[in-house]
């Protein structure tokens, strides 16, 4: 009996310590980069009038040689009021983020962008060169159209 509970036991210890070890081994923070980007322009395509939509907001962001755009998807509940998003008074991170000045901190891979709110808190952008939505700022729709081809 006592060699069952110390099987048990040291498969207890590798299990916790599996555990423990797991954010460490599989974080994609290493690959991250970061640095100092400028935003360049954004736009939304916004959810008016919706009961359970959602609203789409796209960043440019120029860092170092390299212009990124980030995508955010935000649930929306703002029916009979298109200037509000009642979800935010539930869950406070679905609203979408605005930059607090012209420059801004970011860390970014090959997928995704991460820029921080002003109570610094992270919020992950899905790059994505899809859309052509950029009307004001001609370095935006050149990447766009750069991706495409």
């Amino acid at each position: 009996m006592t060699s069952y509970s110390n099987v048990r036991s040291l498969i207890w210890i590798f299990v916790v310590l599996a555990a423990l070890a797991a954010p460490v081994s599989f974080g994609a923070a290493a690959d991250r980069q970061q640095g100092q980007a400028q935003v360049l322009d954004h736009a939304e395509l916004p959810c008016t009038n919706c009961f359970f939509g959602t609203s789409d907001h796209y960043y440019c962001l120029a860092v170092e040689d390299k212009v990124l755009i980030g995508y955010q998807r935000v649930p929306v509940f703002n029916w009979r009021n298109n200037s509000k998003n009642y979800f935010t008074k539930v869950r406070p991170a679905w609203q979408f983020w605005t930059a607090p000045g012209e420059t801004v901190p970011i860390s970014y891979d090959s997928k995704h962008v991460w820029v921080s709110r002003t109570n610094g808190k992270q919020v992950r952008l899905v790059q994505d060169y899809s859309r052509d939505i950029f009307t004001n700022n001609d370095r935006c729709r050149e990447v766009v159209k750069a991706k495409a081809h």
